[in-house]
């Protein structure tokens, strides 16, 4: 299992996607902006490419003839994934902490990158991924409409998620008002979204596994 996940660290992911979470991070830094885009970079530019490469490379064949089972190939590529989730949300973060170092007074009309944001993002990208994953391994190459539907699902959620921040008195509060700088309530939900991540995965995982245990090589 080490040495398929290095061999996909090393061989299935090209170098620039381990460097473009601080060029798409940096966005953080436009004042008042629409933040989640910015995670957003990563399932509409990473992801696609990322299994086009795949596809392109044959790397389902080279998988299968190497001495590893399904579950071993499927546990590796979600763990590269979250690996390259993971560093997209962590270099946000910090561009995040400059940004509002740098506009302490700014005005949001969007979310602000408050530590409660961080948790819709595991939300979005926990929804990204079961979609994503129980979909591409009905075949574990055909891309395109697991693609397509995972990016659709995770941007009707932060689309929801922004309107319910501008229209929702609750939230607003919650997030733009005295509960921003509440950090037990902010604490707690950066801790559920990353529960839901967690979860998510796990369920996408074994529904991955499954799909893929049928799949005809």
């Amino acid at each position: 299992m080490y040495n398929l996940l290095l061999k996909e660290l090393k061989l299935g992911v090209s170098p620039f996607y381990y460097f473009l979470p601080f060029i798409t991070g940096a966005l953080m830094l436009i004042p008042a902006w629409l933040y989640f885009v910015v995670i957003l970079y990563f399932c509409c530019l990473t992801i696609p490419n990322l299994l086009a490469g795949y596809k392109s490379q044959n790397d389902l064949i080279f998988s299968i003839m190497m001495p590893v089972t399904k579950k071993d190939i499927i546990k590796a590529r979600v763990t590269v994934v979250v690996i390259l989730e993971l560093l997209h949300i962590v270099t946000a973060v910090i561009y995040g902490m400059i940004s509002t170092r740098l506009y302490p007074n700014l005005i949001y009309f969007f979310y602000r990158p408050t530590i409660g944001f961080w948790g819709l993002c595991f939300i979005m990208l926990a929804i990204f991924n079961i979609i994503l994953l129980s979909m591409y391994y009905k075949t574990a190459y055909k891309y395109g409409a697991a693609t397509i539907a995972s990016i659709t699902g995770a941007v009707l959620f932060a689309g929801g998620a922004e309107w319910l921040g501008i229209k929702n008195s609750f939230v607003i509060d919650l997030f733009k008002g005295n509960g921003a700088d509440n950090m037990a309530i902010q604490i707690t939900i950066l801790i559920a979204g990353i529960a839901i991540f967690a979860i998510f995965n796990i369920i996408a995982y074994n529904i991955a596994i499954k799909r893929f245990e049928k799949v005809d090589i």
